[in-house]
């Protein structure tokens, strides 16, 4: 819901000149592939439906990259990822699914 607030009403022009929105939708991106990266092994095999390693990887791409970020994967995965991740999520969240 953050990285959808940041990025509401900006067009890719607008993003990629808005530094503080990068900042904050690159900081969400992270939050979001450490707690992918950190939930147990057995909890992600049960929910495969869920890109886990791919939101991790990204994850990882943006922390070891901080100081030359690629705005233009950040916008990418904004625009075309992140609506189908939250549904996911959300859908999940919906049936009960717990992390132990």
């Amino acid at each position: 819901d953050r990285i959808a607030r940041y990025t509401q009403g900006l067009d890719r022009d607008a993003f990629v000149q808005d530094d503080k929105t990068i900042d904050a939708v690159v900081r969400s991106l992270e939050v979001i592939g450490e707690a992918a990266r950190r939930l147990p092994a057995e909890f992600k095999a049960r929910h495969g439906e869920i890109p886990w390693h791919q939101i991790a990887g990204l994850r990882n791409r943006i922390v070891h990259a901080y100081f030359d970020v690629d705005v233009e994967l950040v916008w990418a995965v904004v625009r075309a990822e992140l609506l189908g991740l939250k549904a996911a999520l959300t859908k999940l969240r919906q049936t009960g699914a717990t992390g132990g």
